[in-house]
């Protein structure tokens, strides 16, 4: 019973000290990914083991061929346990990493779906309290000068249609994030798309003084769904004309690389600051301190920038923006092969 107790005391402090020197180590990597932890915590483990064993045998006064018998044993065996230890654990890190960021997008959504509610309670909230308080005057004949019974006729249906186009952006993200969008792909000429969305957006750049300009050449043909390609550039014109200052220029122009073909955008709206930049595709993101005020009425529900990157990624796409010396530049990229588009669904817009 003594020697038992002896080689019980010579394993423990053996892998006690191994032990000790593990934990200085694990404190020293605080903060560094699940990964290592579990990396180092299985060589420690595997290191006690074989101390407690090799500290046993010579305490045991083994022979050397003994001895080195035991030493294969226990280093065959600490082997497979590193071998089968790293990929469990590999696993292990690779799930809590994907927990962690199925968490955070988590939150993330639910932010996104607070912040949409609340911004979206309050763009309806203002337009609905205006219509009724112009249909009770029309109603109750407080107003009946005819100059005034139009100008509330008009002021009623530019609040219907402000509404309604709302109702619009609401009904195409919900299809964005429901999966429920299905792309109907094509040659589409970008140039012809381009016109049609500068006719759409005509209107609104002369009310604000902005300066339209598209390139003359280079446009290529892409394959896409033409209607919600259509969106996505008018969209982004919509979006450069109410951000720059009266007086500016929107600038679009298009072209194609080995790998994809791709549209820009560039307007001066004065630029925004870095900060906001990673948020600027975020729904209900208006960011009206970062650009140039937009008139009372005439910005959007802060959903349109959302909608362009769940219509970009759904072709298989990507979209982004950066700062130029007077204003922004969004770039969309577009494959340009049948095999680089991918018909499954985007992402969740956030």
């Amino acid at each position: 019973m003594t020697d038992l107790m002896l080689i019980a005391l010579y394993a423990l402090l053996a892998g006690g000290a191994v032990g000790a020197a593990g934990m200085v180590v694990l404190r020293r990597l605080t903060g560094r990914s699940i990964a290592v932890h579990i990396a180092v915590l299985l060589v420690v483990t595997v290191t006690a083991v074989v101390a407690g064993v090799v500290t046993v045998a010579q305490a045991m006064f083994l022979s050397p061929h003994d001895l080195q018998v035991v030493l294969l044993t226990v280093v065959a065996a600490a082997l497979v346990s590193l071998a089968v230890g790293a990929t469990s654990g590999r696993r292990l890190a690779a799930s809590a990493m994907w927990s962690a960021q199925a968490r955070d997008r988590e939150r993330r959504l639910e932010a996104g779906r607070r912040e949409l509610v609340a911004w979206v309670s309050h763009d309806l909230r203002t337009p609905l309290a205006g219509l009724r308080a112009m249909a009770e005057a029309l109603e109750d004949k407080v107003v009946a000068d005819p100059a005034a019974v139009t100008d509330y006729h008009h002021r009623i249906r530019v609040e219907t249609d402000r509404m309604t186009r709302l109702v619009d952006d609401l009904f195409e993200l919900s299809r964005i994030n429901a999966g429920a969008l299905r792309l109907a792909l094509a040659q589409v000429p970008l140039g012809d798309v381009v016109s049609e969305a500068i006719a759409a957006t005509a209107p609104l750049a002369a009310h604000r003084r902005i300066r339209l300009v598209a390139a003359e050449s280079g446009w290529p043909t892409v394959l896409a769904s033409e209607p919600e390609l259509a969106r996505v550039v008018t969209n982004l014109l919509v979006n450069s004309v109410r951000y720059t200052p009266p007086d500016g220029t929107v600038h679009i122009e298009a072209g194609h690389d080995d790998q994809d073909c791709w549209l820009a955008v560039t307007d001066t709206c004065g630029g925004i600051p870095d900060a906001d930049l990673p948020r600027v595709f975020d729904v209900a993101f208006r960011g009206e301190r970062a650009r140039t005020p937009t008139p009372a009425g005439t910005s959007g529900g802060g959903l349109g920038l959302a909608i362009v990157r769940g219509l970009v990624e759904a072709h298989g796409g990507q979209v982004g923006v950066g700062n130029t010396g007077t204003g922004c530049r969004f770039l969309v990229r577009l494959p340009s092969t049948p095999a680089q588009v991918t018909r499954r669904p985007a992402h969740p817009v956030t």
